[in-house]
């Protein structure tokens, strides 16, 4: 079972880099055991223009009967010589992911200590299998492979050459070429895919196998157009994981969901008002109205319940009656850029103590968010499908149970004052669903009673005599005094 890994470069940025981004020496022939055999690391060729990293895995046949369960699709026992006489030792399998997965751990976790700037460089890659069984054949491959900027060269290897009538086998010789990806990413991408394709595993499925799925496909598999055939395949067709990682699958692409699109309306000015002052973008007056409404509760330890890149959570840093802040959210890219935006690497050590960011999906119950004082769901529940608010309600007003929540989202009303949105169109193509007024405080009184909370509703933005404000916001308090509506939410 055979993989390598190419590169080119230049006396400025020579290919060897490739070694430091692997941790194994170019001059060195390294022996890693695992538990099914000898993965062997090696360097064919090894200069400033090129440079190729090969891995060579010996199979243990014995090792994979006694240690695995075989080579039976889902787990299926096998006859008993085909327990030992099987293309294990040959072709690539989730046996070769595996090994990639531990010989090159750190590279594919984009850690290089060494050098630290490599990891995050895209830098053209080329990587060649020179046996590869795909069901499917080289047509799933290609769509496996090309929405991750891969070109893909993949020839059918026949059954037998002096017999070509006999047709194609489902193995393949597979190249793959990149002109601008990480290794981490194409490492990534081979330990998802390669089991995919093979469409067997040598060992038990288990539930933990799900968030190494999404671990491990962070920032590319919940966009890609074949996540139903990935996830199905990855977890060997188990019914109920797979349900499981469809839909915290799907959670994740809501999240990462391109905000440049028609919600930039928030951010908008119309035609008319460009010669006009520069009125405030509805986002800041929307985080400004969430702001006087969690200041007027007194709260002190806050969630913020799909933080996204981290912009409410800001916000609160900058108010020293914020003591504590979890900023929640299903995407670690999300969550990536958010660090980002807070500089928390560069943050002092008082200021760090008093923010958390914490990847958790909101449909399911998380002790970590229990007893805070107030949570916020800005513009979140319209991302969501219906089917699925009931979890998130339960999850946030039966399990958290924070003392104040804030709810946002848009009053589909107000769209026609939006001379830019095309008649019947919501503001963001994600959206699942814009309510009226008079939708939004149904939901919400609805689950105010079923969870022992009061609920009164606030405009934000203008407020038009005949369809009300851009967005609503719906604040629920659990045994606490009535507040006040504040100036902030008024004057906005």
């Amino acid at each position: 079972m055979f993989l390598t890994i190419s590169t080119t470069g230049s006396a400025q940025r020579p290919a060897t880099d490739l070694g430091y981004l692997l941790h194994k020496h170019p001059e060195k022939a390294q022996a890693f055991s695992t538990s099914y055999g000898t993965a062997h690391v090696l360097y064919p060729e090894a200069d400033a223009e090129r440079c190729t990293a090969a891995l060579l895995l010996e199979v243990d046949a014995v090792a994979l009967v006694r240690r695995g369960k075989g080579k039976g699709r889902g787990g299926a026992p096998d006859a008993a010589l085909a327990q030992y006489v099987n293309d294990r030792p040959y072709a690539a399998s989730s046996l070769l992911a595996v090994a990639l997965g531990s010989v090159f751990s750190s590279a594919m976790r984009g850690v290089c200590t060494a050098r630290p700037e490599l990891p995050g460089t895209p830098r053209p890659l080329r990587v060649e299998v020179p046996a590869l069984p795909a069901r499917g054949g080289a047509d799933l491959v290609r769509r496996l492979f090309e929405p991750l900027g891969w070109t893909v060269t993949a020839e059918p290897v026949p059954l037998d050459t002096e017999f070509p009538d006999w047709g194609d086998s489902r193995y393949i010789r597979l190249a793959l070429q990149a002109e601008s990806l990480t290794l981490a990413e194409a490492l990534r991408h081979l330990y998802v895919l390669l089991p995919v394709l093979d469409d067997a595993k040598h060992y038990w499925v288990s539930p933990d196998e799900v968030d190494k799925l999404l671990r491990v496909g962070d920032g590319w598999l919940a966009g890609h157009p074949e996540r139903e055939l990935i996830t199905r395949r990855y977890l060997s067709h188990r019914w109920s994981l797979t349900r499981q990682a469809k839909e915290r699958l799907e959670l994740v692409r809501l999240a990462e969901a391109d905000d440049s699109e028609v919600e930039d309306l928030d951010n908008a000015v119309e035609p008319e008002a460009e010669d006009e002052e520069r009125p405030t973008p509805l986002a800041v007056q929307r985080r400004e109205a969430i702001l006087g409404v969690l200041r007027a509760s007194g709260a002190a330890r806050v969630l913020d319940l799909g933080c996204g890149q981290g912009q409410l959570v800001q916000a609160l840093l900058k108010d020293p009656a914020f003591t504590e802040i979890v900023g929640v959210d299903v995407s670690m890219r999300a969550l990536t850029i958010a660090a980002r935006r807070l500089k928390l690497d560069r943050m002092g050590e008082r200021q760090a103590s008093r923010v958390t960011l914490l990847q958790g999906s909101l449909a399911y119950t998380d002790k970590r968010l229990k007893g805070y004082d107030a949570a916020v769901l800005s513009e979140v529940i319209e991302h969501l499908d219906l089917p699925r608010l009931p979890a998130l309600e339960y999850a946030v007003f039966g399990s958290a149970r924070p003392r104040t929540v804030c709810v946002t989202t848009p009053n589909v009303e107000y769209n026609v004052r939006w001379e830019s949105l095309p008649a019947g169109h919501v503001r963001h193509g994600d959206h699942r669903f814009e309510w009226t007024r008079e939708e939004f405080r149904g939901w919400a009184r609805t689950v105010a009673e079923r969870h022992g909370y009061d609920v009164e509703f606030l405009p934000v933005g203008p407020d038009d005599p005949e369809v009300g404000p851009p967005t609503q916001m719906a604040v629920f308090r659990l045994d606490t005094p009535k507040i006040d509506t504040p100036k902030e939410a008024k004057a906005a």
